[in-house]
């Protein structure tokens, strides 16, 4: 009996090892990567050997030897950036998760020898648990939905540091051309207050109006500074999100930011595109399919919460007669008195529900993010086109006349700064306007594929939003 039952113990273990997960060659990363490439098109690696690091340290030496663009200042800290790696790790751990939960438990074989007034017994166990080798199957394919949502998290923090080094980016340029702006601004406000000064010597300039001179150069210095301590700060940011040091800090970067587009995106069925390809929502799906199947779990062991079968071959030796040998097997489990199960069975109900509320909230607010974050974009690429098509045209013109006006002694020279410092106020916003425009079409591509801050998902299932279906359908 006991042989009978150790046999049919080892072929269900057997049949529960042929559906085992294995470990992948690369621990999940090619979805990653296929994720990865199609929402931003950039390449992505997990360094994990000498000849992996070799070739990235060389793909990053290449994108350094020339002028920063925000496409390969993203490409480098995608190949450079630790923490990124370490989110990489995340979901090789992740895969030792799935390959575990996919092994049947190990059966436990015990012998035991026991002696006194001239006897001793021996005593063999082999005892498998029959109910995790019945449950195998529900648990393994949860574990895939988990290392699925792994994969997805793993993604999402790719795209996540490469919507900040594309921010980092854009105001470090904008600050770098700022800092160009006000250093001119302050070499003209200098002579302006040097002039005033010795105006006011001779009595041509009263002292309301070398005061103005002054405090005009004065804050322009102070303007100056501040600029080139946020050039400063901005451009360590972008170093620490590229991962650079040492050497890798004398990177290039353009002068300016880039002329707007000829013409703004349209995107008419934004929320629809939002919604079915935010990789948090994709997340959310999976942990909600993941607790509908913990809930079936939860009902089919119920009322059997432990169960284990032993084989038991015993011999005893009599040193006054023969030996003799018992068979026989043990089994044990939990007798439902108290808790038949419906604790568990309520708690997995109401935590599903709890997921689906929460995921349903979530893709309100997605939808919401997408309509903010196009109109923030047209309204931006508005004002920077405004800028760029009406003021700085108009403020060339009234420059050009002005000089004019001077040369020709119909205007003072005071005169003719005064409309300096109004072009150079006008120069700022329209800066201040590009960066403004460039940020919110970063944030824009967050808002339709998710690695913003306000798109971070918790661990936790039971804090996670999901998407109900794109056309406002309910479950």
């Amino acid at each position: 009996m006991t042989r009978h039952l150790a046999r049919g113990l080892l072929v269900l273990t057997a049949l529960s090892v042929s559906g085992c997960a294995a470990f992948s060659p690369d621990s999940g990363m090619t979805d990653v990567s296929d994720l990865t490439n199609q929402a931003i098109n950039k390449d992505v690696a997990f360094v994990r050997t000498a000849e992996g690091t070799g070739a990235v340290e060389a793909r990053v030496r290449q994108l350094l030897s020339r002028t920063l663009s925000a496409d390969a200042a993203v490409q480098i800290a995608l190949l450079n950036n630790k923490g990124l790696q370490a989110a990489y790790d995340e979901l090789a751990l992740a895969e030792t998760d799935l390959v575990e939960q996919s092994l049947p438990p190990n059966p436990v074989f015990s012998i035991s020898r026991i002696s006194g007034n001239g006897a001793s017994e021996i005593e063999r166990q082999v005892v498998g648990d029959i109910l995790a080798l019945a449950t195998l199957p529900f648990r393994s394919d949860i574990a895939r939905d988990r290392f699925r949502a792994a994969q997805l998290r793993a993604a999402l923090a790719t795209l996540r540091l490469a919507a900040d080094v594309r921010r980092a980016y854009i105001r470090t340029v904008a600050a770098n051309e700022m800092v160009v702006l006000l250093t001119d601004a302050k070499a003209t406000a200098e002579s302006t207050a040097q002039l005033a000064v010795k105006l006011g010597e001779t009595g041509s300039l009263n002292k309301l109006d070398q005061a103005r001179e002054q405090v005009f150069y004065a804050e322009t210095t102070a303007d100056l500074a501040t600029a080139r301590q946020t050039a400063a700060s901005t451009r360590e940011r972008l170093a620490r999100l590229m991962g650079l040091w040492d050497e890798g800090l004398d990177f290039r970067l353009p002068s300016a930011l880039p002329s707007l587009p000829r013409r703004p995106l349209a995107l008419p069925s934004i929320e629809a595109d939002a919604v079915a390809h935010r990789i948090d929502l994709q997340i959310a799906r999976l942990e909600l399919t993941a607790l509908a199947k913990s809930l079936n779990l939860a009902e089919a062991t119920r009322f059997v919460t432990l169960l284990d079968l032993a084989g038991i071959s015993r011999r005893t030796r009599d040193p006054e007669g023969p030996p003799f040998r018992e068979r026989g097997f043990d089994v044990q489990f939990q007798i439902p008195i108290f808790d038949g199960g419906e604790v568990r069975v309520r708690q997995a109900a109401e935590t599903y529900n709890f997921a689906f509320n929460r995921l349903s909230e979530r893709a309100v607010n997605v939808r919401s993010e997408a309509r903010d974050a196009y109109r923030a974009y047209r309204s931006t690429y508005d004002i920077a086109s405004h800028y760029q098509r009406e003021i700085i045209p108009l403020r060339k013109i009234i420059t050009e006349e002005m000089q004019l006006r001077f040369s020709s002694m119909q205007v003072d020279i005071f005169a003719l700064l005064t409309e300096a410092r109004q072009r150079m106020a006008s120069l700022r916003g329209a800066i201040d306007a590009r960066q403004r425009f460039f940020l919110a079409q970063a944030d824009l591509q967050t808002a339709l594929n998710g690695g913003g801050a306000a798109a971070a998902v918790s661990d936790n299932p039971t804090t996670i939003a999901a998407a109900a279906p794109a056309d406002g359908g309910g479950h």
